[in-house]
């Protein structure tokens, strides 16, 4: 396999269209911050700040002038983000707040862990590309957050009551196997290694069904985990399951692990052959373990992050295995990908397609989309590939 075409087809699309693009349009001159709801053109149709796609700009601008070489530029607009959230992002519990309004004012309560999560990483981030202790402690400060609400995510934001049934949720886990490892990469500490541990056995054993050969969303916390009588505990979301493999190889090969190899890869197996449809093409947003009736409408739809994260898992398990089935599983969703999503006309790539492939929506940007999966993708996937040049 001739790699070089592909390595330069990613890179072109990184470096000359989806970084030029936020550059351009994502910064907010007058009160700090980023603008993420970004229409198909980079104009600006809302103005709400939300802290995940805030931090997940500061950790991506931070990370790439790293990369490649210490870029000023990207380093002073992640600071003025990192700078504006520090400032007005925080609650008085210490958590951040799910949104602000432009001006920093708190919108919408820190009811969300993931606000923690990706704050973590973008301090992280920061660290690593300037040394300075204060973000280093920032960093540490959201990562213990995160590990402290995981048994009670919502707090006392939270809606159910005595009815609902205890879950546990796939993602708490996978993220906070990837934040450890963030943390041994940026800021050299192995305070996490236990608990990162600890969720990567969860995500590879208990989450996964071995006899359905399905990775389930929700689980239930003790007695028989998979729930087949609930439309939450039939749950899949092949994109995260993906995402959450691709954080497992990350942490094996650091680590040295060949088991861990051997499951992540079957189980990228697993969620590849339940998850793709075999009609239309591209990976299913939602599914149901036993194919009954969805309660997300939006179920079938195609969306950019699943395939993003499929092709970082795909292209990192062949690297690893050299086994063909991975490879011709990375051929396949890069055509679909790079045919459905990328807007040939403007930078930037479509969010929301059909089952079909057909583009819904024109936004580049928005409430769940920022500069994160797809430049994650373009770069993770070309880091793998060069290692196999």
């Amino acid at each position: 396999m001739n790699w070089q075409s592909y390595i330069e087809r990613y890179e072109n699309e990184l470096l000359n269209r989806i970084i030029p693009f936020w550059e351009e349009h994502c910064v907010d001159k007058e009160f700090g911050g980023y603008f993420t709801s970004l229409d198909r053109d980079g104009s600006v149709y809302d103005t709400e700040k939300y802290m995940w796609m805030q931090w997940r700009i500061v950790y991506m601008f931070a990370k790439f002038s790293v990369a490649y070489g210490g870029n000023d530029k990207w380093m002073a607009i992640a600071k003025q983000g990192y700078d504006f959230l520090t400032s007005h992002g925080k609650s008085p519990e210490g958590g951040y707040y799910f949104a602000l309004n432009r001006q920093g004012v708190p919108s919408m309560a820190p009811y969300n862990i993931f606000s923690d999560c990706f704050a973590a990483m973008g301090a992280a981030a920061m660290f690593k590309a300037t040394g300075e202790e204060k973000y280093r402690t920032e960093a540490n400060s959201a990562m213990r957050n995160y590990i402290a609400r995981m048994d009670n995510p919502k707090g006392r934001w939270e809606k159910g009551m005595s009815g609902k049934p205890r879950r546990l949720s796939h993602g708490q886990f996978m993220m906070l196997a990837n934040l450890a490892f963030e943390m041994r990469e940026c800021l050299g500490s192995h305070e996490y290694d236990e608990s990162a541990e600890e969720a990567v056995k969860a995500v590879t054993s208990r989450f996964w069904n071995p006899d359905m050969r399905i990775l389930f969303e929700n689980i239930n916390p003790e007695g028989s985990a998979f729930d087949l009588d609930s439309c939450e505990g039939r749950m899949i979301n092949p994109g995260h399951g993906l995402e959450s493999m691709w954080f497992m190889l990350q942490h094996a090969e650091q680590k040295g692990d060949k088991e861990l190899i051997v499951r992540a890869t079957d189980i990228i197996k697993g969620i590849m052959d339940f998850g793709t449809d075999k009609k239309y093409g591209g990976i299913f947003y939602f599914m149901d373990a036993l194919h009954k009736p969805h309660l997300e409408l939006q179920w079938d739809m195609k969306l950019w992050w699943p395939h993003c994260e499929a092709i970082i898992a795909l292209v990192f398990a062949y690297r690893l295995t050299n086994e063909q089935y991975f490879l011709d599983k990375f051929l396949e969703i890069d055509d679909w990908t790079w045919e459905h999503f990328r807007d040939p006309e403007y930078p930037e790539w479509y969010a929301y397609l059909n089952r079909r492939g057909e583009v819904t929506h024109s936004l580049k940007g928005g409430k769940w989309k920022t500069f994160f999966h797809l430049p994650r993708m373009l770069f993770m996937a070309a880091k793998q590939m060069k290692l196999m040049k």
